[in-house]
């Protein structure tokens, strides 16, 4: 039986498999939203490469269901110690497990980052900078757009103004009531997108059907994820992902340069797969969980952390949850639950006594989810919970998006538990500072007036956060960070990270489509350093050039013409 990605498209087969014994070029370490990208690059220009997934090869016609509890195993569920005095909640709400990561069930919001986002200690004294600009990232974010393809209006109006190559989305019933609430306070908002979900079929993939499952895997294929944009052609140009494969370590050499990585099979069996350069792509957790369990002689604090501070600056964005109950049907469930937003608060603003800022955007949670919610902000319990539910369809949710700044108290550590391989668990400490509760309170306070402005009978909130980033640092200063600005660690030359644990800052946007455009510059670096990688100490920081050619089949230069 074929391996389905989707109703129409099919993984390629065979997929090559590389010896036992065989050197390969990259040993990528999680087939996520970095990964994803990565290996597909890599393989297109002709390099040997294995990306190693803890998590399942999804046949989303055989492994997803459209339901919330039968989605559960999509999210990374392995035990993991929280605390601090805002302890995070982990597993679905930030994390995957399996080919795609996280981006097979991301909302699939996809902003770019505005410029300020790479200069926040410059303009406003706060976090840090970033080693690059918006400017060099800039080409790689028109690149994702068309490759993932993002939907959205012609106009961004905000941080450098953009159009979008794919039209917007329909308005649905809680879109309509965040451009209302705006509209009423004056507010600047759009709609229909920016995000990853097709509004016209493209390739072999369908369009939208508006159901609102996209948290719990599009098994109609329409949201993009790194398993159905990517992966397809890594594996068409000999690219090899071994899924259920657990990296435990990252083996160095006596001359200071790593030669491969040690994972455990499904059975629980150990291998090693030899590589001339190894590329971490685990995420904000598990990322720094492999470089502490990696530690050895030379590096008994974990690998390229001499700075110290690997597993240190650990970010989330605030993600408070307004809900509104109106006399008429909202139907939370009928778009996409990322379809509408503003960020006219994205910037900071010395008026509010605070740094930094948030987007307000649309949520659509679905009915178990949206009892949670309700458990959360009102108490609602038993009756009282049954009495809200029948109420659904007249609820609409609204989410703040806000930028929590980087501390170093906010950090990934090795527990004394383990997991089922005996390897020491990740402890994951988080802790909010004065600026990061003044900027939560405007937030949610503002997200309220929105929703009384667009005509609500009663507004609740539920405090969260979304997001997970950082805690392996990129920066100039090998004193100061862990990986320059090309993902290479500062200490070891062939080894790379390149995920979203690197960011240095996260703004107010969905890091999504940053983590790819990211990844795919990271992938024309290393393409044209060539052996260097393998073989020089030396470090060519040169802007290596955008390579169009590497981009899927039937994406480049797609799509609408751009608005100058």
């Amino acid at each position: 039986m074929p391996h389905r990605l989707g109703p129409m498209q099919i993984l390629p087969s065979p997929m090559k498999k590389f010896a036992a014994d065989e050197c390969v070029d990259y040993c990528i370490v999680g087939v996520g939203s970095a990964g994803g990208v990565l290996i597909q690059r890599l393989a297109r220009a002709g390099l040997r490469v294995v990306g190693l997934e803890a998590g399942p090869f999804w046949d989303t016609e055989k492994d997803w269901v459209s339901d919330e509890k039968g989605s559960h195993e999509l999210y990374w569920n392995d035990l993991r110690i929280t605390g601090g005095t805002h302890p995070l909640a982990l597993g679905a709400n930030n994390s995957g497990k399996g080919v795609g990561g996280g981006s097979v069930h991301w909302a699939a919001f996809a902003p770019r980052f505005h410029p300020s986002d790479f200069r926040v200690y410059t303009e406003d004294g706060v976090g840090a900078d970033w080693p690059i600009s918006y400017w060099d990232l800039k080409p790689y974010y028109e690149l994702l757009e068309r490759e993932i393809p993002v939907a959205g209006p012609a106009w961004f109006p905000w941080g450098d103004p953009h159009g979008h190559p794919y039209g917007p989305h329909p308005l649905g019933g809680v879109g309509d009531v965040l451009v209302r609430g705006c509209t009423k306070l004056g507010i600047r908002s759009v709609a229909g997108g920016p995000v990853a979900i097709l509004s016209a079929s493209h390739g072999d993939r369908p369009h939208c059907i508006y159901r609102g499952f996209c948290l719990q895997g599009c098994k109609v294929g329409a949201k993009a994820s790194t398993l159905i944009t990517h992966v397809p052609d890594a594996i068409t140009h000999g690219a090899e992902i071994r899924a259920h494969s657990m990296a435990s370590r990252i083996s160095l050499r006596e001359d200071g340069r790593v030669d491969g990585v040690v994972y455990f099979d499904r059975e629980g069996k150990e291998h090693f797969q030899r590589a001339r350069a190894v590329i971490v792509s685990g995420y904000a957790i598990e990322t720094p969980r492999l470089l502490l369990n990696s530690a050895c002689p030379g590096h008994r604090h974990g690998l390229a952390n001499s700075s110290g501070t690997l597993g240190k600056y650990l970010m989330a964005q605030a993600g408070n949850v307004v809900a509104g109950r109106f006399e008429e049907l909202i139907r939370l469930y009928k778009a996409p639950p990322a379809h509408a937003l503003s960020e006219e608060f994205y910037e900071t603003d010395p008026r509010r006594g605070f740094a930094r800022g948030f987007a307000v955007q649309t949520v659509g949670p679905l009915p178990v989810a949206f009892a949670k919610q309700m458990t959360a902000a009102m108490g609602a319990w038993g009756w009282g919970m049954r009495r809200v539910m029948m109420d659904y369809n007249h609820w609409a949710t609204l989410g703040v998006l806000g930028e929590i700044l980087p501390w170093e108290d906010n950090r990934v550590e090795l527990a004394d538990e383990k997991d089922q391989h005996g390897l020491p668990v990740a402890k994951v400490t988080f802790n909010l500072h004065d600026n990061d509760k003044k900027l939560i309170e405007f937030g949610k306070n503002k997200v309220m007036e929105i929703m009384w402005a667009a005509g609500a009978k009663q507004v609740v909130q539920e405090s969260r956060f979304a997001h997970l980033v950082g805690a392996v640092r990129m920066g100039s200063d090998p004193s100061m960070s862990v990986v320059d600005k090309f993902g290479r660690t500062h200490d070891i030359p062939n080894l790379f990270v390149c995920d979203g644990s690197i960011l240095p800052t996260q703004g107010s946007a969905n890091p999504g489509l940053t983590i790819q455009a990211l990844a795919a510059r990271t992938a024309d670096y290393l393409i044209q350093q060539g052996d260097a990688t393998f073989f020089s100490n030396r470090r060519d920081l040169t802007e290596p050039g955008i390579r169009y050619d590497l981009s899927p089949p039937y994406t480049r230069f797609k799509g609408n013409p751009r608005i100058a």
